[in-house]
């Protein structure tokens, strides 16, 4: 029998034991840890943990043996597969780089997702995806009405689907409370380092006006709060007066493509825990 490959992911409140116990269910399970990382947080006093365990026990016999561990310390758990990819549902509007970056990281076998659907605000796109083979939807978002279409037509394939991911790959619309509450820690966002301070169109320009030394990007959490949820993962480049404002944004693209791609792939691999206002990244 060839050994199953799992992904444990526990959070709990903090007290002795807890890796004792985990580990000797494992043990009694037949499994052997092949990595494992933890961390105790001082400010909310919860407990984080993921382990990969290869096992030959199948996932009803795991799942048995963590029973009373779960219920003795009260965790909230998960157990997935190694290898398996995340459905995942990518929104975008007009720019191209983070869903081509994202499509061709699928493609080489580089980001652990499957992506069902590309939804956009506008047709731009559609080329790009067909050239990956991925389908495409497009439905126009002007008014109240047709942005709560829109939403409930992602809801619906969220649930056909059984996607456990929407990235925001620059998709240009604030969602609303409703949705980001339905789609709480499961929705992640890209956007450039600039906001607050450079809002509004051409962004670049005017950050090159100001003469700006360092160009980022951040991928967080959606929540109500406008650019405001926990955030998983940030980056920077230094840059200098000798480039343009066409290099500042070929630079922040590049940016902003590698932040969410890294972002995602850390959640699709179960590495990203909630703690309160911020997140665990085992890495």
């Amino acid at each position: 029998m060839s050994a199953n490959h799992w992904i444990l992911s526990i959070v709990c409140d903090d007290r002795p034991g807890i890796v004792h116990a985990i580990t000797g269910a494992i043990v009694a399970c037949g499994g052997n840890i092949t990595e494992s990382q933890q961390f105790s947080s001082a400010d909310t006093d919860r407990f984080f943990m993921r382990l990969q365990v290869e096992a030959e026990a199948e996932r009803g016999d795991f799942e048995v043996q963590l029973a009373p561990v779960v219920e003795r310390y009260g965790m909230q758990w998960q157990l997935d597969d190694v290898a398996r990819p995340l459905k995942t549902l990518v929104l975008v509007s007009k720019a191209a780089h983070c869903l081509n970056d994202m499509l061709f990281r699928q493609r080489a076998g580089q980001l652990s997702v499957d992506i069902p659907l590309v939804m956009s605000n506008h047709p731009d796109l559609a080329g790009l995806a067909a050239f990956y083979g991925v389908p495409f939807e497009h439905a126009p978002v002007v008014d109240a009405d047709s942005k709560a279409a829109f939403e409930r037509r992602m809801l619906e394939v969220v649930e056909r689907e059984g996607v456990e991911l929407v990235v925001l790959a620059r998709y240009m619309q604030i969602l609303s409370p409703e949705l980001c509450e339905a789609l709480e820690g499961r929705l992640i966002n890209i956007h450039h380092s600039f906001l607050p301070g450079f809002k509004g169109a051409n962004p670049y320009r005017q950050a090159h006006a100001r003469g700006v030394k360092l160009i980022g990007a951040t991928a967080h959490f959606v929540t109500s709060d406008l650019d405001e949820g926990p955030i998983i993962e940030q980056n920077v480049e230094r840059v200098d007066h000798t480039q343009s404002p066409a290099q500042l944004v070929a630079i922040g693209q590049d940016v902003e493509s590698r932040t969410l791609s890294r972002a995602v792939q850390w959640f699709a691999e179960d590495r990203v825990l909630l703690d309160g206002q911020r997140t665990i990244i085992f890495r």
